[in-house]
Formats: structure tokens, sequence, C-alpha cells
């Protein structure tokens, strides 16, 4: 698996840049690319996510993936962008014999912004899926789990070159970076790791760890789920609904996860000391 490639997430703008000393001088800079992308499933449209270009395929898979409609690689017969959407801005994912999807429980509303992915959904009942609790999961050393935001800081060449990007990691119990993923949606970020994992094969996600460089939303930790991860860690703080969800499904959340320290939430069996 390849570190996120920062060719079509970032661009180049010119900006007047000031400091306490003055300014007002153009200057090129580097800024992260938001478009729309259209999924669809054999041809029926599904949503329109704000995401950042690239790993497309993943995104799509990814996104099947935690919303519980395909759980396995064979579940995907292919993925390639619309014919008729010359912008390369939607993508069609066509499901194997035997594998169902119910459109309506997927349609939504409006289009899924990059900053939340839940909230363009039809009805609130819907965001729930209905996973089953983890299972045992990995364990983890507090010394491995502390060294995780090092290496996928060190993936994240887009966020490096423009500062706009979340980054998502999926690592295994020995603290192995597998793949890292950037994107402005955080969810979109989760989407295309756990689409990578998928279509390699590694399904499901029970032996490992989820990193995210932001916050732990109720989403990140659904989607978590969805892959079979119980064990998800955070750079940043978690939500309230976070943090009851994963006490309620089993899952180990870390919070505040930086130099060597960090806060667990729930479930700390799966940390040694």
């Amino acid at each position: 698996m390849s570190p996120a490639d920062p060719s079509p997430a970032t661009e180049s703008v010119s900006i007047t840049r000031w400091g306490p000393g003055g300014g007002g001088v153009p200057e090129p800079d580097r800024v992260a690319v938001e478009e729309p992308l259209e999924i669809r499933v054999e041809t029926h449209p599904v949503v329109v996510t704000m995401r950042t270009p690239g790993h497309d395929e993943e995104l799509a898979a990814g996104f099947l993936a935690t919303e519980g409609v395909v759980n396995r690689a064979g579940a995907i017969a292919a993925i390639r962008h619309y014919p008729r959407n010359e912008s390369g801005n939607a993508i069609d994912v066509w499901l194997s014999p035997g594998t169902t999807v119910d459109l309506k429980r997927l349609s939504r509303n409006m289009y899924a912004a990059s900053s939340c992915g839940i909230c363009g959904k039809a009805a609130i009942e819907s965001i729930r899926l209905a996973c089953a609790p983890a299972g045992p999961g990995p364990r983890l050393t507090a010394g491995i789990l502390g060294a995780l935001p090092d290496k996928l800081r060190a993936a994240q060449a887009a966020f490096e070159a423009s500062g706009g990007l979340h980054g998502a990691g999926l690592f295994d119990e020995q603290g192995t970076l597998l793949v890292a993923r950037e994107d402005v949606g955080r969810h979109n970020a989760v989407d295309k790791v756990i689409g990578r994992a998928l279509l390699d094969g590694l399904w499901p996600l029970d032996r490992h760890v989820l990193l995210v460089s932001g916050r732990a939303s109720f989403e990140i930790q659904q989607k978590a789920l969805a892959g079979g991860i119980a064990f998800v860690a955070a750079v940043s703080a978690p939500s309230s609904l976070a943090v009851r969800f994963a006490v309620e499904t089993g899952q180990t959340l870390v919070g505040f996860l930086r130099n060597g320290r960090f806060n667990v939430y729930a479930h700390p069996e799966r940390i040694a000391g």
C-alpha cells in the first residue's frame, strides 16, 4: 500500500502574505483541493460528497463498506468513473451478482459537506448502522501507541504542503502503517483508508488500529466499527457522542494522542503498560 499522493490534492494559488513587519508582496502558495464527487451504484446516484480528488475508487468502496452495503472485496465487480461526466467527478460502482443494495436507505436529501458525511441523510434513523459490537481487537503497548502520530504525519505530504487536509491511517498491532490517506473531509479520509483495505482483501479489520489526525466524531467511530475496527485513536479530542458510542459498542477510544501522551475514553483494556 502506498502513502497518500499529494499530486491531485493541492493546487497553487497567489496570495498576499502579511506579518508583524508588514507585507503586501504577492507570492505562490498551495491550498487543498475540494471538488464534488457523485457516487453511483449501477448508474443510480447515491450521494454527492465534497472531497479532495485522488483515490476516488477507494472512497467509493469505503463509503459503501461503512454504509453496510458491502463487507468483502468480492462484492464489488468494478469501479470506474462515469463516462458521461467529463470532469471526472462521478464514479460508478458495479456490484457482483448476489449483492443487493437498498438504494432508498442510501439516498440522501442533499450533498454531504466535506465537514459532515452524515448531515445530508434523509432520516435520522439511517445514521445508526446495524453493526455487531466490537470483537476482542488488537492489544497495543503504550509505547507503540504513542509512536503512531509521527508515522501518520510523515505520510501526510499534502498536509505538509497546504496545511489544509485531514489524515487517517491504518496500523497493525506492531504499529506498522499499512495505508494513509488525506482529504478535506475527515470522514472521506477514513472511507479512503477503509476502501483501500477492503479492495486489498484486508477484511474485516478486527486486528487493526485507526488513527485520525483531528478529532474523533460519532461518524468516525461508526465507520470504524462497520469495518470491524475495535481500536480508534485521535490526535485531538473526541465528541460526547463518540465516547458514548465507543462505550456501548466495546471500542477502545483514545484522544489527545500527542508526544507520547494520551487519554483513554473507553475500554482501556486493549492498552498494555
